[in-house]
């Protein structure tokens, strides 16, 4: 019984439970054949998901593809959501295992080659949610990139557009100022209950599945395997301290996603997928039930606390902190 929401403003309805593409076209959560891909985009549509969120760097185009090669007739039936930004033509090969970083390219001439390229490979006539793929700062003044971005709406080519950040990258007044500056109907963002100024994934990279145990170990191509072991033992000792969320009709998966759910702000969800039996699980987490006032308080209790554990530096490369002209002005 998926259930759906409205981008506020804006003629969009998606499932609440999303399907991001990142998972099973990167290689950083595993190889996937296109056959187990596109099986698993398949079961996510029947257990009514109809967001599909994608990038072009994610497989240097392959995630665009799987989603033309998934819904060649159900086109209207879907929401398709990719971003935009990062120049893998000349840089892909590049990137490597992880989540390293290619060169960006914004300018007009860039943002409406990719958007093109992006409908050739989703081998449709629009995209519903266009989202530029961790702007800085200087991307949010440039009135160059928004009036193509106009363009691109007036012609058709893109419904919405927004912007998606994160996660080690910096976005919080990325964030806040574009929003401020700009008409749009999106921000895609890193949030979930360990990790909330900034955090990373909805399930914090699966630690708020609840299986990680001080045995766990990923392989050398999942990029978890990049994590110090302190993300590890640390995240285990807080999910201890959520297991109060977990009951006979409650997993601590869905827990984690009620709790995004319970912000009505919130659009639709996009945990990290990757196999059916999670799929399944996270597919129903709307239909269980709700968290309590008295659950949400004491998850803020905790995350003000740090669950009990000594307090840990972030490390962020955008703008965590207010620019000096915004606190003046």
């Amino acid at each position: 019984m998926m259930r759906y929401r409205s981008y506020k403003n804006a003629d969009l309805a998606v499932s609440e439970v999303g399907f991001g593409l990142w998972t099973i076209s990167t290689g950083w959560w595993g190889n996937f054949t296109e056959g187990e891909a596109i099986a698993l985009m398949h079961k996510a549509f029947d257990l009514g998901v109809t967001l599909f969120d994608a990038a072009d760097t994610y497989g240097n185009g392959l995630s665009e593809e799987l989603i033309a090669k998934a819904f060649p007739k159900q086109r209207d039936e879907i929401i398709i959501a990719t971003k935009v930004g990062y120049d893998f033509v000349h840089h892909g090969e590049a990137r490597g295992r992880g989540q390293r970083e290619i060169p960006q390219d914004f300018s007009p001439e860039a943002v409406i080659r990719a958007t093109d390229a992006a409908l050739n490979r989703l081998k449709t006539d629009r995209i519903d949610l266009l989202q530029l793929h961790n702007i800085r700062m200087e991307q949010i003044y440039d009135d160059g990139l928004w009036s193509t971005l106009e363009k691109l709406k007036s012609t058709g080519k893109i419904r919405y557009y927004g912007i998606a950040l994160g996660p080690a990258i910096g976005w919080l007044y990325e964030g806040m100022n574009c929003i401020r500056e700009r008409d749009i109907t999106s921000v895609q963002h890193i949030y979930n209950m360990l990790e909330q100024h900034p955090g990373r994934a909805t399930h914090s990279s699966g630690m708020l599945e609840g299986k990680y145990t001080a045995e766990t170990t990923f392989p050398p191509t999942d990029h978890r395997s990049h994590r110090p072991r302190t993300w590890l033992l640390n995240g285990i000792k807080k999910i201890d301290e959520l297991r109060f969320l977990e009951n006979s009709e409650r997993t601590l998966g869905q827990a984690a996603l009620q709790w995004l759910l319970a912000d009505d702000r919130v659009a639709s969800t996009l945990p990290n997928i990757y196999n059916e039996e999670q799929l399944i699980e996270f597919a129903k987490a709307p239909e269980c039930p709700p968290l309590t006032s008295d659950d949400m308080a004491r998850i803020d209790g905790l995350y003000a606390d740090n669950f009990g554990l000594d307090p840990e530096e972030p490390k962020f490369k955008g703008t965590m902190e207010l620019p000096t002209e915004s606190a003046v002005a």
